[in-house]
């Protein structure tokens, strides 16, 4: 079994951050993983994207045509990495910052307004954590423990930041039950 994940949005967006733990999390299920930073050189506001492979066995490839989820934290994410969505692969879409707009029919979409979400908990800087529970709740085999293990471990220098994010994640996990997030097939 092998998925492939790319996440994107804007410097500053902690999308680095959240593949880093993303990643983690699967090592620490016993999971083989590639995690591959790409932005430019104007950091904080420019294009940043993460691609992250995910395999049972030893991965040979790191980089992919079609990847099954995108995580779209902004209108340009998404216009950029729509195409890349495997056929009946999952775009997760932050419908605060990006327009609801279904350009394929042959994928799933998730609308969902992350970044409200996350002024609601009162800190912006976590909306990528809501992103990270959204996926996790699609994807079903994390555990709260192994998650808890990777915020620790990549936050370790920003430990007053660890439980905000973990409330965050599990905001997203929770969402799409709570909520009537938009979700077209």
């Amino acid at each position: 079994m092998i998925k492939n994940f790319i996440i994107s949005g804007s410097g500053g967006q902690g999308v680095l951050s959240v593949g880093s733990i993303l990643a983690n999390i699967f090592m620490l299920n016993d999971l083989f993983v590639s995690y591959c930073p790409c932005y430019g050189a104007e950091m904080r506001g420019g294009a940043v994207n993460c691609e992250i492979n995910m395999s049972d066995s030893e991965l040979l490839c790191v980089q992919n045509d079609k990847v099954d989820f995108v995580i779209a934290l902004n209108q340009t994410s998404f216009d950029k990495f729509i195409s890349k969505v495997k056929e009946n692969g999952t775009i997760i879409v932050n419908s605060s910052l990006a327009k609801i707009n279904k350009t394929r029919d042959d994928i799933k979409y998730i609308f969902a307004p992350l970044t409200q979400e996350a002024m609601k908990l009162g800190n912006i800087k976590i909306t990528n954590s809501i992103a990270l529970g959204v996926l996790s709740k699609i994807l079903g085999n994390f555990t709260l423990d192994n998650v808890k293990l990777a915020y620790e471990k990549i936050l370790k220098n920003k430990a007053e930041l660890i439980q905000k994010n973990i409330e965050a994640y599990l905001v997203g996990y929770n969402y799409i039950q709570e909520k009537d997030c938009i979700q077209c097939q």
